[in-house]
C-alpha cells in the first residue's frame, strides 16, 4: 500500500513540473465575459510560472474586474513556462489568444500578469505597439542577477549602456533588448503602450521591479506591501483598477 501510494505521489510530483514546460499548439485560454455586451476593453491575464489560466479566477481576479462594473472581458491565457523556454510565447500569444478576439472589435486592450507574466506583458508589447493599449505588470521578472547588477552599477537605467536593438530576441539577448526598449520608451525614444507596474516592498524582485519605477510616473508605480505573494498582487490590481490614471478606461458607462 506504502508503495502504490509514494507511486501516486511521485507521479503528481512529475505531472506538475511536466505541466508548467508543455507549451501546446494553439495556446489554450479561459474566456470569462463581461455581464453587458459587447464590453469596450479585453484584459489579458499572464499566468506567473508554474500557475495556469484558471488560477485568476480562482485568487479573484477576474472577480475585482466584475465587483467595479467595467466593460471588461477577460481572456486568461494558458501561457506557461514551456511557450517561453521554446521561443514561442510572443508568437502563440498574438496568434492563438489575441488575434482571435481582435474581430470583436475591442477599442482596448490590456495586458495584465504577476511574475513571469509581469514579465510577458512588458515583453510582448515591445513588439505589438499597436495592438495593446496598457500593461500593467505586476512584481515582473525582469532578468538574472547579473543583468540587474549590470544596470544598478550604471546607476540606473537612464544611465546604463544599452546594447543595439535586437529585432528578433534569442534566449541569450531577450533581457538586455527588454530592458533596452524599456530605456528607450520611458525617455520617449521610441513609442510604448502605457506602462504600469506594481509590487510588494518586500518582493524577492523588488531590486530589479524599482529600476523600471524609477523611469515611470509615480502614478504608475503600485507599491504595496507584501512580498512575491497573491495577496500583494490582488491589492496591486485593486489599486491599479480604482487609480485615476484608469478612470478614463474601460468604464461601462463612459
Amino acid at each position: 500500500m506504502k508503495t502504490r501510494l509514494a507511486a501516486i505521489a511521485i507521479s503528481a510530483l512529475v505531472s506538475a513540473c511536466i505541466g508548467p514546460m508543455r507549451a501546446p499548439v494553439p495556446m489554450a485560454f479561459v474566456d470569462h465575459p463581461a455581464a453587458a455586451t459587447p464590453a469596450k476593453c479585453l484584459f489579458v491575464f499572464l499566468p506567473g510560472r508554474g500557475d495556469r489560466a484558471e488560477t485568476f479566477e480562482q485568487r479573484g481576479f477576474v472577480q475585482a474586474l466584475r465587483d467595479r462594473k467595467l466593460s471588461i472581458d477577460v481572456r486568461s491565457a494558458d501561457a506557461t513556462f514551456g511557450y517561453y523556454t521554446r521561443g514561442a510565447f510572443v508568437e502563440r500569444l498574438s496568434t492563438d489568444v489575441i488575434a482571435p478576439a481582435k474581430s470583436r472589435g475591442y477599442q482596448e486592450i490590456w495586458l495584465v500578469g504577476p511574475s513571469m507574466g509581469g514579465f510577458g506583458s512588458l515583453f510582448y508589447s515591445r513588439s505589438h505597439l499597436d495592438e495593446i493599449t496598457g500593461a500593467l505588470a505586476i512584481a515582473p521578472f525582469l532578468g538574472d542577477r547579473d543583468v540587474i547588477k549590470e544596470i544598478i552599477d550604471a546607476g540606473g537605467l537612464k544611465k546604463w549602456q544599452a546594447p543595439p536593438r535586437v529585432e528578433t530576441p534569442d534566449r541569450d539577448t531577450y533581457q538586455r533588448e527588454l530592458w533596452r526598449w524599456l530605456q528607450a520608451s520611458t525617455q520617449g525614444k521610441e513609442k510604448s503602450p502605457l506602462l504600469f507596474v506594481g509590487y510588494g516592498a518586500a518582493d524577492s524582485l523588488s531590486t530589479a521591479d524599482a529600476l523600471l519605477a524609477a523611469e515611470l510616473p509615480p502614478s504608475h508605480v503600485f507599491l504595496t506591501e507584501g512580498g512575491h505573494e497573491w495577496p500583494a498582487w490582488r491589492r496591486i490590481l485593486g489599486s491599479f483598477l480604482d487609480s485615476p490614471e484608469f478612470a478614463t478606461h474601460c468604464r461601462a458607462d463612459g
